[in-house]
């Protein structure tokens, strides 16, 4: 087959790779000429692991192209993906400003049949938007199709190769039966391919997401409560996860979740539900809680220094939102450091991918490490913000040497109480006891 993807961020960049591992002849559009330029060179431009060997192969073996040309990019395509950015307006609806803008120039540039599909995460009533858009100017036939992503970022190739579904929204069979094609080498093993109407596929994703990051939340008013009532929130988190009806994922207390899709996925449901006269309470209370949660660390680390960390010199692990991945998209750790510096103190951070954009971000703000430990150096505490495997099991007495005194905020549990409190260190986690030293 024959592909066109129209965005190279991170889920073009994935969809497009993978696609064309399975022999699928992939040209990637994008308006950013130095973005094109790196792509054909060879570099990729996003931190996933296994991606790069994948790129490389296919690269080479003149499956997979690079291109500025809307034009050059779709001739001869029989499915174009539209994988373009949706950031948030200022009310929360998601900007259909990219995907809207290329299905306009689509209607005028088509020669010849192709299938339109919607990649990126849109609300509910896009694809009727997108087929208004193209049939204005379209003088051939063409099919709109809903086809959302379920990448998690860190695990992307994995999540693609072998989907646990395929969501697919259709409106003939026509269409169905090229996705169908497209897709039959990723589910070999059985897993299924569901189809369904376009807004039922627009909702699903958003449906989903925002199920997951409700299901963190619960979890971090849990981790509240234990806090307040001498509990722990691990032994919590295991028995109510051995009910097979909860199950065991999403079940981690922490500082919130972050990244580009679940907080814009939750605020676009939130308005969506609003413009059809429906107040998503739920919802609602995911957004307060998670607000709430971002900060909760700095709460617990300005009690501990009697209610003033002005002067203070805190060293940061972890910037991106999750491990394996170099996002800080609405990363916890963002919130944390602007509320330790509006508070007068000042930070040195280290990760082991999202250093480059963080300096994008902060410039000078900041102070930056090469490595874990040297940015422990005259901090008067560590603070953990991204459960990196690396920082799982450090040396524990480097960190003390080099720490002004043994005392560690964890967001996100990496440590055991027992054993912190055997090394001396004061140690305060989510959910759980503070450890005294």
């Amino acid at each position: 087959m024959k592909i066109a993807v129209i965005g190279t961020g991170y889920v073009g960049l994935v969809t497009g790779t993978c696609f064309a591992d399975t022999g699928s002849e992939v040209t990637c559009v994008d308006i950013d000429q130095q973005k094109v330029d790196q792509l054909k060179s060879g570099q990729i431009t996003i931190y996933e692991p296994g991606l790069d060997e994948i790129f490389l192969r296919n690269q080479k073996e003149g499956r997979l192209k690079f291109t500025t040309s809307l034009s050059e990019g779709i001739k001869g395509a029989n499915i174009i993906f539209l994988a373009l950015p949706t950031p948030p307006d200022e009310n929360g609806s998601a900007d259909l400003k990219y995907v809207l803008q290329v299905a306009d120039e689509l209607g005028k540039i088509l020669e010849e049949y192709a299938v339109i599909v919607d990649k990126s995460t849109v609300p509910v009533g896009t694809a009727d938007k997108v087929r208004n858009a193209v049939e204005k100017n379209a003088t051939v036939q063409f099919d709109i199709v809903s086809n959302p992503e379920f990448l998690r970022e860190g695990v992307a190739v994995e999540d693609f190769m072998r989907p646990d579904r395929v969501i697919i929204g259709v409106e003939n069979e026509r269409a169905k039966n090229i996705m169908t094609e497209l897709y039959a080498p990723f589910v070999r093993s059985g897993n299924p391919v569901i189809y369904m109407d376009l807004r039922s596929a627009e909702l699903t994703k958003y449906a989903a997401n925002s199920f997951l990051a409700m299901k963190i939340s619960f979890m971090n008013e849990v981790a509240q409560l234990c806090e307040r009532m001498g509990a722990d929130v691990d032994m919590v988190r295991l028995g109510i996860g051995s009910d097979s009806r909860i199950g065991k994922k999403f079940l981690y207390p922490g500082i919130g979740v972050g990244g580009s899709c679940f907080p814009k996925d939750i605020q676009a449901l939130v308005k969506s539900a609003s413009e059809v006269d429906y107040d998503f309470e739920i919802l609602n209370s995911v957004i307060k809680v998670n607000q709430f949660q971002r900060i909760h660390l700095v709460s617990k680390i300005n009690r501990y220094f009697g209610g003033t960390i002005s002067g203070k010199h805190f060293a940061l692990w972890g910037l991106s939102f999750k491990p394996n991945t170099d996002d800080i998209r609405e990363a916890p750790s963002l919130y944390i450091i602007d509320a330790l510096l509006n508070l007068g103190a000042t930070v040195c951070a280290f990760d082991p991918e999202a250093m480059k954009n963080a300096k994008n971000y902060y410039g000078t703000k900041i102070s930056y490490a090469e490595n874990q430990y040297d940015a422990l150096k005259d901090a008067d505490a560590l603070i953990i913000a991204t459960e990196w495997n690396e920082f799982r099991s450090p040396d524990f007495g480097k960190i003390g040497n080099r720490l002004n005194d043994k005392v560690i905020f964890d967001g996100r549990n990496l440590y055991e109480n027992s054993k912190m409190k055997e090394l001396g260190y004061h140690y305060e986690s989510i959910g759980r006891s503070a450890v005294e030293k």
